[in-house]
């Protein structure tokens, strides 16, 4: 096992409206390849398998989530938000805060 994770999402990365690959994102509870410290955030390479609660990533990577995770989907353009630490969550209330809204 590589990396415990655990608050996480399977976000869905949509380009031109379609998937382009998925990526985990959530925070480290243990690193046992010393990459991470507790609480850190992850955002990781493209999946490339998902068995339970152990998920392999593009790069070979082993990431173990426990508790419930959450499905998201963001743009690839909202891409480089989540890589540098903004939730999927965070990314969509921006993105949802950009629009106009009618009083």
């Amino acid at each position: 096992m590589n990396t415990v994770v655990k608050d996480w999402s399977l976000v869905s990365i949509i380009d031109n409206e379609h998937c382009i690959g998925q990526v985990l994102w959530g925070f480290v509870v243990e690193d046992m390849s010393c990459r991470y410290l507790t609480d850190d955030y992850v955002s990781t390479s493209k999946v490339i398998k998902i068995y339970h609660q152990l998920i392999t990533t593009n790069s070979g990577s082993i990431y173990q989530v426990i508790g419930k995770g959450r499905l998201s989907t963001i743009s690839y353009d909202d891409f480089e938000l989540l890589r540098s630490g903004f939730s999927p969550e965070q990314i969509f209330a921006l993105s949802n805060s950009s629009k106009p809204t009618m009083h």
